[in-house]
């Protein structure tokens, strides 16, 4: 029947309005031979309740919150961000679950999101961009709403977290450029605020001093295309420049790349330059650029399907473990120039 009701299953069944929605919805409160008879009915006329009466009826939102700190502008052109709503909304689309994005200007209006958004709008949080000491950990204790995290905090975190050593990614490539002879690799990286930030920092760093180096050539720069630019303008203008840089993603990485062939510099044969999240795009360049892999369609996935078992109360308590990021080494990257 085109547009049934639940009075119409109510009175196919023979019973009221109310033992339909105990049914339906899995409630005691009606015998089995009656639940079966209610779902028969349903079956029958082809109705299925919609998510709003589902949540009325269960107390959920059917739905799942992303609020992201980000520039507007940095959203339109990161693909990481693309693929990674990508895997989410393909799980969620097969359970009956909504994302809702928010795009917040700063951490204040941030906050506020937080907050509105757990007035029964939304059944939970996935975390991303995680901030060292991150407030919104506590935040989310206090508002008693579950979440899963884009990597372990640096703080104790009740949460379970899907996590990749990203750290490894960066240390291959630094390895990399040290076996090809470059002994002044800088790196451009995002800000130190992010845990992410941080960890690629350090892993550059040390991989540095393990191989006898200096590591005195970092900028910290936004993960934009105008900030790959202005800080591959600053490192090439240096009296004792680099011969390689290590960004800290693929958008300041082919940035830089276009400043450092604009300004007459070879690559690789003056400059090698390696980027991070392996863009399909990036293999189009000329040359390819050399990058370390992100896979953000499975980060999608797993967050998205971490939260589902959570709601559900299946989840296991334990994080789920992503492989480590290849480094995928392509025509970006070459033996050291002999200065």
């Amino acid at each position: 029947m085109a547009g049934a009701t639940i009075s119409d299953v109510a009175s196919a069944a023979g019973v009221s309005k109310g033992a339909v929605s105990l049914a339906l919805n899995g409630q005691p409160g009606v015998g089995e031979e009656t639940r079966k008879r209610i779902l028969a009915a349903a079956k029958a006329l082809g109705w299925t309740p919609s998510l709003r009466a589902k949540g009325l009826a269960s107390a959920r939102a059917y739905a799942i919150g992303l609020i992201l700190a980000r520039d507007p502008k940095l959203l339109g052109t990161d693909p990481f961000f693309a693929g990674f709503i990508a895997g989410i909304e393909t799980v969620l689309a097969e359970h009956e679950y909504t994302l809702v994005l928010t795009v917040a200007a700063d951490e204040t209006a941030e906050r506020k999101s937080y907050r509105k958004l757990s007035a029964g709008r939304v059944d939970g949080f996935i975390l991303t961009d995680l901030l060292l000491d991150d407030p919104r950990i506590g935040l989310l204790e206090e508002l008693k709403l579950k979440a899963v995290t884009l990597n372990r905090p640096d703080i104790e975190s009740p949460f379970p977290a899907v996590s990749m050593n990203g750290t490894e990614g960066f240390t291959k490539a630094v390895e990399h450029l040290v076996a090809l002879g470059h002994t002044r690799i800088a790196h451009v990286g995002g800000p130190l605020r992010y845990v992410h930030g941080r960890g690629r920092y350090d892993a550059w760093k040390d991989a540095l001093q393990a191989a006898g180096l200096k590591s005195d050539l970092f900028i910290e720069s936004d993960f934009t295309a105008p900030g790959g630019a202005d800080s591959t303008e600053r490192l090439l203008a240096m009296d004792d420049r680099p011969t390689a840089i290590v960004y800290a993603n693929d958008l300041m990485a082919t940035a830089g790349q276009s400043v450092a062939q604009a300004r007459g510099y070879c690559v690789p044969d003056d400059l090698s330059i390696t980027g991070y999240d392996d863009a399909e795009f990036v293999r189009y360049l000329n040359p390819p650029l050399t990058t370390i892999s992100a896979d953000p369609l499975r980060w999608g996935h797993e967050a998205a399907h971490a939260m589902l078992a959570l709601f559900d109360g299946s989840h296991d308590g334990q994080d789920v473990r992503l492989p480590p990021p290849e480094l995928i080494i392509r025509g970006s990257t070459g033996p050291a120039p002999d200065r």
